[in-house]
């Protein structure tokens, strides 16, 4: 509860261990779109399932600068996309992409920012409300079954003070980190218990993050 980030963790990593626990099969292979520092990596390696990470820079499998995976076509059981799909200038071609290293019959897991404050990393280019995303994952041609509302407006505007107090008290000399985390464990608190009492249908058009499992339009399941 000492991070500012903790709100969003606590409920993003058990979201995606329960679907790749529901996708996991031993020796399908996983394409990480936009990798990063890969930190669910381990939910899909400790299923039997062959990570393999991609990026610009770094990965196992590398993006090229016009954003095409260096890839086979259908050779993918699984594309994972985590709080990638904000940060990318060309969203035609990053679903392009994803469905095309899809094989038929596999799924693209995908989470993004619903509302959350600016920050580019290296960019930051827009948000989404539910059936934006849908309609969007829709056009490129996804059918999503699974769409997960995490943090709802109570708790991510409570959320978004703590980043910016956070950010804020961390600049203090001496004492600041320590101030930080008092701040973090004092809204951390807090938001936990909104988020409790928010109903899930204000959750549901309102979250800070949407997690969403999709497959090739008209593939089997």
């Amino acid at each position: 509860m000492m991070d500012s980030d903790w709100l969003i963790l606590r409920k993003m990593r058990p979201t995606i261990d329960r679907i790749a626990s529901n996708v996991a099969a031993k020796d399908k292979l996983a394409v990480d779109f936009g990798c990063g520092s890969q930190p669910y990596r381990s939910l899909f390696e400790l299923r039997g399932i062959v990570y393999r990470g991609a990026d610009i820079k770094g990965g196992d499998i590398h993006i090229s600068e016009r954003g095409c995976l260096e890839t086979a076509d259908s050779s993918a059981d699984l594309v994972l996309s985590f709080q990638v799909l904000e940060h990318v200038r060309d969203v035609s071609q990053y679903l392009k992409e994803a469905h095309r290293v899809l094989r038929d019959n596999g799924v693209l897991v995908l989470s993004t920012h619903g509302s959350w404050l600016y920050h580019p990393h290296p960019e930051d280019h827009r948000r989404w409300t539910r059936q934006g995303l849908l309609a969007e994952l829709a056009h490129y041609g996804f059918e999503t079954t699974e769409c997960i509302p995490l943090l709802g407006p109570l708790a991510w505007t409570t959320l978004v003070r703590l980043t910016c107090g956070y950010q804020a008290c961390s600049r203090v000399p001496l004492i600041g980190r320590a101030l930080a985390k008092i701040l973090a464990v004092v809204m951390n608190a807090r938001g936990y218990l909104e988020d409790l009492i928010t109903p899930e249908w204000v959750r549901r058009d309102n979250a800070c993050v949407y997690v969403t499992v999709s497959r090739p339009a008209g593939s089997q399941p």
